[in-house]
């Protein structure tokens, strides 16, 4: 059984996470380390194993997303922001539609979780949306809206309040975030002679 702080505690410093990549702040990352390992935890408790084991996940890319930003500011001063070309978003869209497919199905025939397929669909499209996000996609945002708004009924079915309610705060977050991220593209882009 998780203690009753827990939730609120993982919710509180995700919030202080996204807001910190929203801002392209380097120290979303050893926040977003202590916050995946408290999450791995919640979701356990609540058997959402495809969110438990996206938190190891979350926690290798976000060492991953630390040493990419890393350099990425060492060479330009800033971190960069960079978009997918048209191929590569067909080729993430089929890659996540085939591994959602694969990994509800092994979820909902050997595990007991509750919601397998809506549950494996989150964590593959929260798989890339971190992945891209340590690539500086910009593509990583409109992903994470879509994970806002599909997690928020999830969690609430379940009775994860604070989460349910931190989902809304990360759409808004995400919103910002894109807001911010499209504002940086467009400013390095006008710096670049023509």
């Amino acid at each position: 059984m998780v203690p009753a702080f827990v939730e609120p505690l993982a919710a509180a410093l995700v919030v202080v996470n996204v807001a910190l990549v929203a801002r392209r702040d380097m120290w979303n990352f050893p926040v977003a380390l202590v916050a995946v390992a408290i999450y791995a935890w919640v979701f356990a408790g609540a058997r959402l194993y495809s969110d438990m084991l996206l938190q190891a996940f979350f926690f290798a890319a976000n060492l991953y997303g630390w040493a990419n930003w890393t350099r990425s500011r060492a060479q330009a001063g800033e971190v960069v922001i960079e978009r997918l070309d048209p191929a590569a978003r067909a080729m993430w869209l089929a890659g996540g539609i085939a591994t959602c497919t694969l990994w509800g199905m092994l979820m909902h025939r050997y595990t007991d979780a509750s919601y397998p397929w809506w549950d494996a669909v989150i964590a593959i499209a929260s798989v890339a949306a971190q992945l891209l996000q340590a690539r500086r996609r910009i593509e990583s945002w409109w992903l994470w809206i879509a994970v806002d708004v599909a997690s928020m009924p999830l969690y609430a079915a379940k009775g994860l309040w604070f989460t349910c309610a931190l989902y809304g705060v990360l759409l808004a977050l995400s919103l910002y975030g894109l807001s911010g991220w499209r504002r940086a593209q467009a400013r390095a882009r006008a710096l670049v002679p023509a």
